[in-house]
């Protein structure tokens, strides 16, 4: 499947280089370039891409406030890229319904990776991005409200999705859960759909909001 991409920044050098680098992939196709954000949400609605590559600053409208629109009026799944990994981009842009945020000194596997992942239902965060959500969400909900949160979840999705937030991939919680990758890929399909959120990431921030885990702290495997 050839992954067709719209990419948008207001920096014509760094768009260029965005433009080169996914071309030089032969599943992906960049179908439309945009300066600003205003922009960007008009090729989408009009072009449709799998993803939309966003820069957040960006003249007219910014990139969460077009993530926004974007995902309330398309199916494309939005990959932010900034040069800043300040709190109120990570958390604005997630809340808007981001599949990743990047920076945009990450290593060009590592972005070509995020695009894949967007792509294909999942999601990925910078890894110093990822830290800093964590410390964000950790929350200290009561244990009634917590555990009515998680109640469509049976107790082996809370085991899959205790590992899921901690960043584990399928493989790992195959093999700390004794399941099988297929097992796995079904509970964490299944604990998405019961509660309503869109992929990976969103279930870590579900998941950390919600004291299904803490930091530090291990699934109950029994």
């Amino acid at each position: 499947m050839t992954i067709r991409v719209v990419v948008a920044d207001d920096q014509q050098l760094m768009l260029a280089g965005l433009v080169r680098l996914l071309e030089s992939e032969p599943d992906i196709e960049v179908v439309a370039q945009a300066s600003d954000g205003a922009q960007a949400v008009d090729l989408v609605t009009t072009l449709r891409p799998q993803i939309a590559l966003l820069d957040i600053r960006m003249p007219r409208m910014d990139g969460i406030e077009a993530t926004r629109r974007i995902v309330a009026s398309t199916d494309t799944r939005v990959v932010i890229l900034t040069t800043f990994d300040l709190d109120e981009y990570v958390y604005g842009a997630l809340r808007a319904g981001a599949s990743g945020f990047l920076l945009k000194d990450a290593p060009p596997e590592q972005m070509i990776a995020a695009i894949h992942a967007a792509a294909h239902g999942d999601a990925l965060i910078a890894p110093p991005v990822t830290r800093r959500l964590i410390d964000e969400f950790v929350r200290r909900p009561s244990p009634a409200a917590a555990a009515d949160a998680l109640r469509p979840l049976t107790q082996r999705e809370r085991d899959v999705f205790s590992c899921l937030a901690r960043g584990m991939s399928n493989t790992e919680i195959a093999a700390q859960l004794f399941l099988g990758e297929a097992t796995v890929k079904t509970h964490v399909s299944n604990g998405l759909a019961k509660l309503g959120l869109r992929d990976r990431i969103h279930a870590v921030v579900y998941a950390y909001e919600h004291g299904l885990v803490t930091p530090g702290s291990h699934p109950d495997t029994t």
